[in-house]
């Protein structure tokens, strides 16, 4: 939204209008005007808070308005709050406006359709579990209209396909919302008891809590990420050659994981394997990854020595768990011709079995400058011809039913002249850089071959 197209200015225009709208009743309803000020200054607090995390939004406060007052005064309580809080973005203005148009039509329709189902008179008597089915309604509308709306900003301002804006959307947002629902319908209905709004906030409390602990495993998770990223765009930048690799690697070792069943927890650590399997390439002199010709025996074994450098790269990164037998064994074969230990069958870790895989299926369907990538057909028929000897059949036939399913894009991943990427000892349609290119071609492999 930087630049913004007159078309999404339209757009927030229109929502802002809607908030309008939304709001024009309120001087005529029996607004309790405390109990609105009170709401929207604990809203626009949790939205300072929120500005100094990386947790999601914070919606039991709207719900509770919702629940409590008529729907102009709950169209009103997240105006403040998100029109004062910048946007971190330009156009901040826009934002800003866009925000809140959306949070307060969001905030309307919730209210709207507790009280159209009797859900006040619920809330007041404590009348469970009714009040459930009201509230559930309020929720599941406050949900829809926020990802309808924001469907529609992705698909003008992002560019993003209008099928894929709103596809699993609101499926993906509806359970985090309802729990916020269930804290709002609590605040709800201590409100309205004798204990009243001074209990009812108590209810945020366990809530910011676990919002905070939310924003802890968050920030520690973009510090996993921001280590990573480190580290492969060092190797970008020593061997360019192969640039995109790595994210590819890391994509295809996670689609093998879980087609093979594996928990998130495993699959995101197969993804960082991936990623990371080649970082040993920063202890590998650049002359080596960048010589024009073959290699002799003295270079390819410093080459060959890259597992065990990124080995002992990542020894002290505890997150990265098996991830880093991974890196150490990416190379070793089923029948032992690999390296750097020969190890054999079932004394390769899995998850280097599953990171092998992937890396030489994406090495062989990348284009690069000297040669077109093979077609993904092409490059699983070339996989199932090594399996038993080179590559576990088991992750190989994972890799093909998970292409079925999703598909592949290989992208170019050199962005050298031709002139330098070309590799003169490479025979026309050789197989690429990886390690399934030698049991395609058993005599002395192609220098580039070695190199990965």
């Amino acid at each position: 939204m930087e630049t913004v197209a007159p078309r999404t200015r339209a757009y927030v225009a229109c929502a802002g209008l809607g908030g309008l709208l939304c709001l024009l009743p309120l001087p005529m309803t029996h607004t309790p005007w405390w109990a609105l000020a009170l709401l929207a200054t604990v809203y626009a607090a949790c939205k300072q808070l929120a500005r100094r995390s990386v947790a999601g939004p914070f919606y039991p406060v709207l719900l509770a308005a919702a629940f409590l007052l008529p729907p102009p005064a709950a169209a009103l309580v997240p105006v403040p709050g998100a029109l004062l809080t910048p946007a971190g973005q330009r156009p901040e203005a826009l934002r800003r406006i866009w925000r809140a148009a959306q949070l307060a039509v969001a905030a309307w329709a919730a209210a709207r359709t507790h009280w159209s189902l009797g859900g006040r008179d619920a809330v007041v008597g404590s009348d469970f579990p009714y009040a459930l089915v009201p509230a559930a309604a309020a929720v599941a509308v406050f949900c829809l209209v926020l990802t309808a709306l924001e469907g529609g900003i992705l698909a003008l301002a992002e560019q993003v396909p209008v099928r894929r804006a709103w596809q699993g959307s609101f499926a993906r947002s509806l359970a985090p919302i309802a729990v916020h629902g269930l804290a709002g319908l609590m605040m709800a209905v201590l409100w309205r008891s004798p204990y009243g709004p001074v209990a009812a906030l108590l209810v945020l409390l366990p809530m910011c809590v676990s919002w905070w602990a939310y924003a802890q495993y968050h920030r520690e998770r973009a510090a996993h990420q921001a280590t990573i990223r480190a580290l492969v765009q060092a190797v970008d930048i020593k061997d360019g050659y192969t640039r995109g690799h790595s994210e590819r690697v890391g994509h295809a070792s996670m689609m093998i994981a879980r087609e093979l069943g594996m928990d998130d927890e495993r699959v995101e650590v197969l993804r960082f394997a991936g990623i990371l399997h080649d970082v040993g390439k920063l202890g590998v002199p650049t002359r080596l990854l960048r010589k024009d010709g073959p290699l002799t025996p003295d270079e390819r074994r410093v080459i060959e020595l890259h597992p065990e450098y990124g080995h002992e790269m990542v020894r002290g990164i505890s997150f990265l768990g098996e991830a880093r037998s991974a890196i150490l064994h990416h190379h070793e074969r089923l029948d032992g011709s690999g390296y750097p230990y020969g190890l054999t069958g079932g004394q390769i870790p899995e998850c280097a079995r599953v990171v092998a895989v992937a890396d030489a299926f994406d090495a062989m369907t990348s284009t690069r400058s000297y040669r077109r990538g093979r077609p993904v057909g092409a490059a699983l028929e070339e996989l199932e011809r090594c399996a038993g000897a080179q590559f576990d059949p088991r992750m190989v036939t994972a890799l093909t039913r998970a292409l079925d399913r999703h598909g592949w894009r290989p992208a170019v991943t050199a962005d050298e002249p031709a002139a330098q990427a070309v590799d003169p000892a490479a025979p026309a349609g050789a197989a690429p850089a990886s390690s399934v290119a030698a049991p395609a071609v058993p005599a002395a492999p192609e220098p580039r071959e070695v190199r990965r």
